[in-house]
């Protein structure tokens, strides 16, 4: 299946194309971003967002890969990316936003459309995800679409350059959607 375009209140969720590619390097180059990723170096450069894209589009053409870029509809500026990446038999869920876009509810509403993507068209029965121990607004936005603890893992991260405890996450189908309790 083929990247297709996903829309949201005031989200663009499109295939990222090799023009997007600077914007990468710039909102990754940011140390406080690559340093909440697993995979990304630092510093980032041109020459790792081309490896990336090219290894994305043949896991994309072979359906392992469905990574969207996160635009604002309003001006199309692109914001960050977000993903599903065939692992084990689960897709697991990965995303981030340049700086200037966080805790201004982005993250939480492409993570919403992009579990939609998954469970309807799909047709996961389940999604997994990590957000780094340092990191916990990563956390909220998960927690916030009902994905819950599934343990702890070690993961390096490369801009780091060492292991970094990851809290472990999943959402299955049925969960989906369900209003969550108040505490």
């Amino acid at each position: 299946m083929s990247c297709c375009r996903l829309e949201s209140e005031r989200l663009l969720l499109r295939p990222w194309v090799a023009e997007d590619l600077p914007s990468v390097v710039r909102l990754l180059g940011d140390f406080d971003v690559a340093k909440n990723l697993s995979t990304a170096p630092h510093p980032y450069t041109l020459k790792d967002a081309e490896t990336f894209f090219a290894k994305h589009c043949e896991k994309r053409a072979l359906g392992e890969d469905h990574i969207f870029v996160i635009a604002r509809k309003l001006d199309g500026r692109f914001m960050g990316k977000i993903g599903l990446h065939l692992k084990d038999g689960t897709f697991e869920m990965g995303y981030w936003l340049g700086k200037p876009y966080w805790k201004l509810g982005y993250a939480t509403e492409a993570a919403k459309r992009v579990a939609e993507f998954a469970f309807h068209a799909l047709k996961a029965e389940r999604l997994a995800a990590g957000w780094f121990r340092d990191n916990p607004a990563s956390g909220h936005v998960l927690a916030k679409l009902g994905f819950l603890p599934d343990g702890v893992e070690e993961r390096h991260c490369s801009a780091r350059g060492h292991k970094v405890l990851c809290n472990m996450v999943a959402l299955e189908r049925a969960r989906f959607g369900r209003k969550r309790k108040a505490a």
